[in-house]
């Protein structure tokens, strides 16, 4: 078997397009790759309308079954070509989009998957919004990125050592501490004294200490969804007078200032607080990253919603348990045995493409005094009860196993594309029968 695959944004083009729309579609051609390894041969396309046909073709002529997986949403996803092409996609709306608005048919949604006949995405609660958009029988399969097994081997390498006094991190970027900065200088413009950030300096490396009780959450500022305000708010509030308490936050965004802005205004408006918050801009190679989540105790998100959340999955499967709300893509692998549960309430949105602003969609609002409950139950835990964080740690790590392990992907793609080229040969038969 044959099995091309191509996402908009690449190695090539990676660093420009951080934080820019699509672009994690990337980093799950990353990891979905090994395991399609596994099932075929893999050939990643840079130009999918010029290249996939003629693959397909060479594949037709010698009897070999071939499939383009397009790692983009469907109405991104290429629908005239001859090959059997699949939309791999994330989703985080109870809707998907039902209507062809901005004059382009392809936005709704319905067109483009009747077009393919199939698709894959990555959780069991995007799988029923398709299906009740389609019909309760299209074919559609969850199968999440398979981040599994890599950072589970990292997270042996860290067992034994759930808490940690201190981890001293280097980083080539960044590094801003709510301790060593004037916040002042990032008030209102006409309250602004005392010495801001130079963005445009050279880039140096930053060598960053951790240490007491810390909380991280990995995400795009400039992503709507992830609600980091109440995130920082709440941590404000629930830990003002506590100063081993820490808050890191990873920003992933092509560009420093545009990423940060915001959350040092915010930083300045929560004042004042004993508990410390951490802004990280920049690159962590892999042995800072595996620091990282050594001195993480928890991760943290508050969106309104995820098409699956990888850097959740990634600290879950080193055995970090989470602060975070069960819906989405989450309710697959968050429960009371390896997270704080946050309580959301439904609330009527748009989709993210649709330039109408129309409200034809829901997603989940995290309730701002939960979110203080779960970092001070949290908290509690990592202070005074060991034992129950050893548990909710190795729970972190079974659950992910079952959600997003290699072993998974590989079963439920393999029988997926078996049931996708049996359609297929029924269909050729049917066409010559007529």
């Amino acid at each position: 078997m044959l099995i091309i695959i191509h996402s908009e944004t690449n190695q090539h083009t990676i660093n420009r397009n951080l934080g820019r729309s699509e672009y994690s579609y990337y980093f799950v051609l990353k990891e979905y790759r090994p395991v399609l390894e596994r099932l075929g041969r893999v050939v990643e396309v840079a130009d999918p309308v010029a290249e996939v046909d003629a693959l397909y073709a060479d594949c037709h002529a010698r009897g070999e079954p071939c499939v383009f997986l397009s790692f983009s949403p469907p109405h991104r996803t290429p629908v005239h070509l001859a090959c059997p092409t699949l939309p791999v996609f994330a989703w985080e709306f109870s809707t998907i989009p039902n209507e062809p608005f901005n004059g382009d048919p392809l936005n709704d949604w319905r067109t483009v998957l009747n077009a393919c006949g199939a698709a894959i995405t990555h959780s069991s609660y995007t799988v029923n919004a398709v299906r009740e958009a389609m019909d309760a029988d299209y074919p559609i399969v969850a199968v999440p990125a398979p981040v599994w097994d890599r950072f589970a081997a990292r997270g042996v390498q860290l067992q034994g050592q759930p808490v940690v006094d201190a981890v001293r991190l280097k980083i080539k970027g960044l590094v801003v501490d709510s301790r060593k900065l004037d916040l002042n200088a990032f008030g209102p413009v006409r309250l602004r004294r005392g010495k801001g950030i130079d963005f445009q300096a050279p880039v140096t490396e930053q060598t960053l200490l951790l240490e007491g009780v810390v909380y991280t959450s990995v995400f795009n500022p400039r992503d709507g969804r992830k609600n980091w305000e109440d995130m920082i708010s709440a941590f404000c509030a629930t830990f003002r007078d506590n100063e081993d308490a820490t808050l890191v936050l990873k920003l992933t965004h092509h560009d420093a200032e545009e990423a940060l802005t915001d959350i040092l205004h915010h930083l300045y408006k929560n004042q004042s607080y004993r508990c410390r918050i951490v802004l990280i801009y920049g690159y962590l190679a892999d042995a800072d990253y595996e620091r990282l989540v050594q001195a993480t105790r928890y991760v943290v998100n508050t969106s309104y919603g995820e098409g699956q959340c990888l850097p959740l999955m990634e600290f879950m499967s080193c055995g970090k348990p989470a602060v975070a709300p069960c819906t989405t893509a989450m309710i697959d692998y968050l429960s009371a045995d390896n997270a704080f549960l946050i309580a959301a309430t439904e609330d009527l949105t748009t989709w993210p493409h649709d330039p109408r602003s129309a409200y034809r969609t829901l997603r989940y609002a995290t309730q701002w005094s939960s979110i203080c409950a779960a970092y001070r139950a949290s908290y509690e835990v990592a202070k005074n009860d060991p034992q129950r964080y050893a548990l909710m740690s190795a729970q972190a790590v079974e659950s992910l196993r079952g959600f997003c392990s290699q072993a998974v992907a590989e079963q439920r793609l393999q029988v997926f594309f078996a049931q996708l080229f049996e359609r297929h040969a029924e269909r050729a038969i049917e066409a010559t029968g007529a």
